[in-house]
């Protein structure tokens, strides 16, 4: 089980840095384009995925925030349960190491830093960042182990 916390902190660790980076050399809103699909932003998100909710007077944060803890403390008794599953944990552990992350930003911040920003033409996906990204490789891996046979 350690070697999939450790993982996760891995995760968090990588994110809070590159956040830490963005917030030193971006001033809100600031947009520094890359490549024609790709910039460096700094957005800030009080709502969920897509900023769900971002507009929703606050009360969000503490629900988003107890969501993250009541989902890590969940994750870990899987990850002490299942050690030998390793795409199954390995799934876990990102989610985890991605909702620390992010919980981390609504708890110092108010808000979860996002920087990450693909566009093509007109149209644009919605910024984000590393945590982010665990979590939707994380959501991949555990949908993929469901599709295996189990021994």
């Amino acid at each position: 089980m350690l070697k999939w916390l450790g993982l996760s902190g891995i995760v968090v660790a990588l994110d809070l840095y590159t956040k830490h980076l963005v917030l030193k050399a971006f001033e809100y809103g600031e947009h520094l384009q890359l490549t024609s699909f790709f910039d460096l932003v700094r957005y800030h998100n009080e709502g969920a995925a897509f900023s769900f909710l971002a507009g929703a007077g606050g009360w969000q944060r503490i629900f988003f925030s107890a969501i993250a803890v009541v989902a890590s403390i969940i994750i870990i008794r899987l990850l002490r349960k299942h050690p030998q599953q390793h795409l199954f944990c390995l799934g876990l552990a990102l989610v985890l190491g991605g909702a620390l992350g992010n919980l981390y930003d609504r708890v110092t911040l108010g808000y979860v830093v996002d920087f990450l920003f693909f566009h093509y033409g007109e149209y644009y996906w919605p910024a984000f960042n590393v945590a982010d990204s665990a979590i939707c490789v994380g959501v991949a891996l555990l949908i993929l182990d469901s599709f295996r046979k189990k021994a």
